[in-house]
């Protein structure tokens, strides 16, 4: 979406902006954003160097381009840039439309739509909208750090569960457990699914290429507990970076660990780098780890995508290690979690028995049998 109709203000004072945030101030230059929008910039250690655009947006359900290569037509995103800073992360390049840097501003200039829950709310009340499944945290995180003040997720799921809308989460964020009572409300009455990103679980490359988000160990354990609360969760194998996560050894270790969740499903993603995350990723490539550069411009110098043998022989390698550590066949620990997740599919099938009569159920997409190209946090 670009931010048609808006305009560069230079000199915009937004006044006194309360919850403990300062104003943009006179002189400060706010790229494409209407006058009504608020600049906040909060002292806390978790926000320290990030700047909020509060904004209030014109719609929020948005339809994905039909040449997208995803296995979704509809999205909402409440928040455009991302605190994750992942250095491969495709949105990127989405700031650009705000004149913006699809480098450090992507990172630390976060735009906050804080009318998306009541306006997700009007949409799907609309005559028009036809309960299509709506996907979640495919551009940028919907539960990055962002979230944990501004909270707009509980209205959100809250407008989808009254609806009966069913939907999806992508997530590298552990706040989504913040969520846990909401979305099971959800699972009772229409389809809920969720994935957390977990492409490797090497803590060191951790650190260096996602180094906003949750550890890899933290990602596993909210997989775990969605799955014992009654809410299916699988992983979405994602990036896996050639020369750096895709070695058999690294490949067992990441696949075993998920597989100890009840993951439903792990979904290989091999790293594409678009324009915007190529410039920047190549960039950190070429500081920390040099003598790789030519291995990757010889796989993504014709394009985003890597080779598709390459991208065939992680994706063997992966459905050949989930085979043999039993994911999709295994049970969630303990008894307890069998029955809360037998006991939320009685209660989402006892719901949905009572459909109006020609009213079909939405089931969610199938895990790809192939290494798709999805959308990457």
């Amino acid at each position: 979406m670009r931010w048609d109709g808006l305009r560069l203000d230079v000199g915009m004072d937004t006044g006194d902006t309360g919850d403990g945030g300062r104003d943009g101030g006179q002189g400060e230059t706010t790229p494409l954003f209407a006058r009504s929008a608020v600049t906040r910039t909060f002292d806390t250690p978790e926000f320290r160097g990030v700047t909020f655009y509060e904004i209030h947006a014109r719609s929020i359900i948005n339809r994905v381009p039909s040449a997208s290569r995803v296995p979704f037509e509809w999205t909402v995103n409440p928040y455009r840039g991302c605190t994750h800073a992942c250095t491969y992360c495709f949105a990127r390049r989405t700031h650009e439309y705000l004149d913006l840097d699809s480098g450090r501003d992507f990172d630390s200039k976060i735009v906050v739509k804080v009318n998306a829950p009541d306006l997700v709310r009007k949409e799907l009340a609309a005559p028009r909208w036809g309960g299509h499944p709506i996907a979640m945290g495919t551009n940028v995180d919907c539960y990055q750090r962002a979230e944990g003040r501004y909270r707009l997720m509980p209205g959100i799921l809250a407008a989808l569960r009254d609806a009966r809308n069913p939907f999806s989460i992508l997530t590298k964020g552990s706040l989504i457990l913040r969520d846990l009572g909401l979305l099971a409300e959800a699972a009772e009455v229409t389809d809920v699914s969720t994935a957390v990103s977990i492409g490797f679980t090497d803590e060191s490359l951790w650190r260096a290429v996602e180094p906003g988000t949750p550890s890899p160990r933290k990602r596993l354990e909210v997989c775990a507990t969605l799955n014992e609360r009654g809410i299916p969760c699988g992983v979405l194998m994602a990036p896996i970076l050639p020369y750096l996560s895709d070695s058999p050894r690294a490949l067992e270790a990441t696949v075993r660990h998920i597989a100890e969740t009840g993951a439903t499903h792990v979904t290989p993603i091999v790293l594409h780098l678009r324009p915007g995350a190529r410039e920047w990723f190549m960039a950190w490539l070429s500081r920390e780890h040099p003598r790789l550069v030519p291995r990757y411009l010889e796989l993504y110098g014709r394009g985003a995508y890597a080779p598709k043998a390459y991208q065939e022989r992680i994706g063997h390698a992966v459905r050949a290690l989930a085979r043999e550590h039993g994911i999709g066949r295994s049970v969630p620990r303990g008894d307890r979690a069998a029955e809360a997740r037998g006991g939320a599919a009685a209660g989402a099938r006892g719901v949905r028995a009572g459909r109006r009569p020609g009213e079909r159920p939405v089931a969610p997409p199938a895990p790809a049998a192939t290494p798709e190209q999805l959308t990457l946090l």
